[in-house]
């Protein structure tokens, strides 16, 4: 999702991935990628990451949810015009796959809301045109 199209709840999410072909063992059907997830608050008031839910989908259609309290330990704030980034990752069993989710949020004035994480693709090297 670009910058110029920030969802209706304001918070605008970038993700970028990375095949870790040293902790990937395609002979096993194990595919380790790692994601870096940029989270920019485009509202006019402060919000705290309060959980996530994803939904992970290999290439054999086997969906995977994940919820959680906060990211990488943290239920961040992120104020008006900053950002948090943060990186992570997933093991899948085939070379590709896609995730996809939401943040739950609530705004320094005790709005809650989801914050859409936009589909995005795991894909080992040469695996994707």
């Amino acid at each position: 999702m670009s910058s110029n199209q920030i969802p209706a709840c304001g918070i605008d999410i970038h993700v970028s991935t990375h095949y870790l072909a040293q902790q990937s063992n395609p002979a096993n059907s194990t595919f380790a990628f790692s994601y870096t997830i940029t989270i920019t608050n485009r509202r006019l008031d402060s919000v705290r990451l309060l959980s996530r839910h994803w939904i992970i989908t290999d290439q054999n259609n086997h969906v995977e949810r994940v919820e959680g309290s906060g990211v990488v330990g943290q239920q961040p704030v992120i104020h008006p015009a900053q950002s948090y980034q943060y990186t992570s990752g997933a093991v899948l069993k085939t070379a590709t796959g896609d995730m996809r989710g939401a943040y739950a949020m609530v705004s320094s004035t005790g709005e809650k809301f989801d914050a859409p994480i936009p589909l995005f693709i795991l894909a080992a090297p040469h695996m994707v045109h």
